[in-house]
């Protein structure tokens, strides 16, 4: 099954997004709408290295617990963890308790801290020409050469467990891509405010940034 799929609504949608009720709120309200927060990107940053290996419902119904316990994604917050919170975190059973990615995250916050300039600018600077939606998953690529300069551009700047892959996935979720399938409900990236992302400048608790 790879073209749009109709719901019990009516309404056609990406065939990953009608399998859980997680799914289809993701899909209709956050997937593809653009982020351009700090905190924003850096959460999904965060939630798609950790989901490297899993289903990305895992990471959606533990989404809560991850904001809980870094500190709902402050940069500033999560740099100064240290060897204690990394146990910490170790024996929360409500996030995926995996140390290189709990270290990698640790490490990419501390990466923010210390960017020449802010991190939505640097990831946005690596938006590709907008291309027209595909008509079937099988056109959906894994990976772009946007998404591999991306992720070189991260990891010079001292981002760890991101690869192209990981990178284009990002692009997907933050609307930098626009790949619902064409037969899909949702409007075009960019119609509508991405849920729970902050204006661009809305102040944010990071120095630096």
């Amino acid at each position: 099954m790879t073209e749009a799929v109709i719901g019990a609504d009516g309404r056609a949608r990406c065939p990953w997004g009608v399998s859980a009720p997680e799914y289809v709120e993701y899909h209709d309200e956050e997937w593809g709408q653009p982020v351009r927060d700090t905190v924003g990107l850096f959460e999904r940053l965060t939630l798609e290295a950790f989901q490297s290996g899993l289903s990305w419902l895992t990471i959606l119904r533990k989404r809560p617990a991850f904001r809980a316990a870094f500190a709902g994604f402050d940069p500033a917050v999560v740099a100064a963890f240290g060897p204690a919170d990394v146990e910490r975190l170790l024996g929360d059973a409500g996030i995926v308790r995996n140390r290189r990615k709990i270290e990698a995250t640790i490490a990419n916050a501390r990466a923010v801290l210390t960017l020449d300039r802010r991190l939505p600018e640097l990831i946005w600077s690596h938006q590709p020409p907008a291309a027209p939606r595909p008509a079937r998953l099988s056109d959906v690529p894994a990976k772009t050469p946007a998404s591999v300069a991306l992720a070189k551009s991260l990891r010079a700047a001292g981002f760890v467990f991101i690869g192209p892959t990981t990178a284009y996935a990002l692009m997907q979720a933050c609307g930098l891509v626009d790949d619902h399938l064409a037969d899909c409900y949702v409007p075009a990236a960019g119609s509508a405010p991405a849920a729970g992302s902050l204006p661009v400048d809305e102040a944010v608790s990071v120095a630096g940034v």
